[in-house]
């Protein structure tokens, strides 16, 4: 006994042993600033939280109901709670298994057999019953760090699903706001047609007056009403893409179709400054960039869970109990007692390649995963940039598209009253005022592409999550 106690104070001491990398995170090697953007600003370090980026109080609620019953984000959740359990079962593979046994048995032994002839000479009886109640105990010793590698892969498994969760909440905010103020510019937009309709409605009596003076052709009235039939054509399209939107947010809030209540906000839509000057640092805080830092955290232990199967393995067994061939003193102490212990070290000699495989198929595991850590930083980057030049570009669109508006509301009133004084022909009138809602559409589209390149920045720079 004093050697197998040497013996295993020998192995337990070599449980500090490793055979194993510890994890290091890859340099990636950013650059000092993001493309398009403008030296970094100190007081852009930070983002501003989710609750106060969106100044929409009723993109708010519509927002926290998402985050309440979206079903994706539920099932994150639930892909949460199934690696908590992992990582608690993790945590105890140091201790050793225990088990209780309970187990009564009879057997009749052949006569003519040697157990049947000791049998009758020592019990005088063929049948022979056991009564055993015992306790088991199986221990492997962790001499590589197996286990300890078995609880970093857990734990790295249970925060890579966090950090998915959070991209999951990253992306459905985003595309909540999105289709919010895609819903607003649909709106505004109905509105800018039913205006053009009753313009084009206009003209058309306009032109039928003309006709009957003598003033317009009867192709002249075609074509006004043909203008009219294209206006009238887009209001049931925009209507369309208002119930799907509408329908669309429904089911991001894990709600069925519906309307949606909205309005307008008066002032700033969002706190952040989308010209630019944030600094690199904050892709760290990217929930998918978290998700594959772990990744890779968790390809790394598993490379070591891997190798150290190729190293002996020190199991130690022991069981105690009670035991007896009759009922009536099987619970007698000490003549029915027993124990016994054994250790033993195991070494893989051969097993048709296959440690060697799960080493190097680990490996690859491990290098896979840190490229796609690296791709992750530069599809964060990316994505940066091109919501910082979205963003610069869209605003100069903007004031190049109002203007263009502006000019053809002027536009359109001169012509109006030359067509009504019969100074201008119904192809100006027509191609004016077909202009002018084109005008006005495509400045709502771009004001929609803005707050959307704004909430894709926000969501870029790893969207407020602290």
């Amino acid at each position: 006994m004093k050697a197998f106690y040497s013996l295993l104070l020998v192995f337990v001491l070599l449980t500090s042993c490793r055979v194993s990398k510890d994890f290091k995170r890859p340099d990636t090697q950013t650059p000092r600033q993001f493309r398009n953007d403008q030296p970094a600003d100190s007081s852009l370090a930070t983002l501003p939280h989710l609750r106060d980026f969106f100044a929409n109080p009723l993109l708010q609620a519509l927002i926290d109901t998402a985050l309440t019953s979206n079903n994706d984000l539920r099932i994150a959740i639930k892909n949460i709670e199934y690696a908590q359990t992992t990582l608690k079962q993790v945590k105890l593979n140091y201790l050793p298994d225990l088990n209780a046994q309970l187990q009564v048995s009879r057997n009749r032994t052949a006569r003519n057999s040697f157990a049947g002839l000791g049998n009758e000479a020592f019990i005088g009886t063929l049948n022979v019953s056991d009564f055993s109640l015992n306790m088991g105990l199986n221990w492997e010793i962790d001499l590589w760090g197996r286990v300890r590698r078995q609880k970093e892969q857990a734990l790295s498994d249970l925060l890579q699903n966090e950090a998915i969760k959070r991209g999951v909440q990253t992306r459905l905010v985003a595309d909540v706001a999105s289709g919010f103020y895609n819903l607003l510019m649909l709106d505004e937009q109905l509105k800018i047609a039913v205006h053009s309709q009753e313009l084009s409605d206009s003209t058309v009596r306009i032109t039928n007056i003309q006709y009957r003076v003598g003033e317009a052709t009867q192709l002249a009235i075609q074509q006004a009403k043909a203008q009219l039939e294209a206006t009238k054509q887009l209001i049931p399209q925009i209507q369309q893409s208002i119930i799907q939107q509408e329908n669309a947010l429904s089911l991001l809030c894990g709600q069925y179709a519906k309307a949606i209540l909205r309005q307008a906000h008066t002032g700033p839509e969002f706190t952040i400054n989308p010209k630019g000057g944030y600094e690199v640092s904050l892709l760290a805080a990217r929930p998918d960039i978290h998700a594959a830092e772990y990744a890779l955290r968790s390809a790394n232990a598993r490379l070591g869970i891997a190798q150290t199967a190729l190293y002996p393995r020190l199991l130690i067994t022991a069981q105690s109990g009670l035991t007896s061939f009759q009922a009536s003193n099987w619970l007698s102490v000490p003549g029915s007692f027993f124990w016994n212990i054994a250790g033993g070290l195991t070494q893989p000699i051969f097993q048709r390649r296959q440690l060697k495989t799960q080493v190097e198929q680990a490996r690859i595991d491990q290098e896979r995963a840190a490229i796609t850590f690296q791709q992750a930083v530069l599809t964060g980057y990316m994505e940066v940039s091109n919501a910082l030049v979205a963003n610069q570009k869209l605003e100069e669109q903007i004031q190049s598209a109002t203007n263009r508006r502006q000019a053809l509301e002027e536009g359109i009133g001169s012509t109006e009253l030359l067509f009504k004084n019969g100074m201008a022909n119904y192809l100006e009138i027509i191609t004016a005022q077909s202009n002018y809602l084109q005008s006005r559409l495509a400045v709502t589209q771009l004001e929609r592409e803005k707050a959307s390149a704004t909430i894709e920045l926000y969501r870029a720079l790893g969207g407020g999550w602290r």
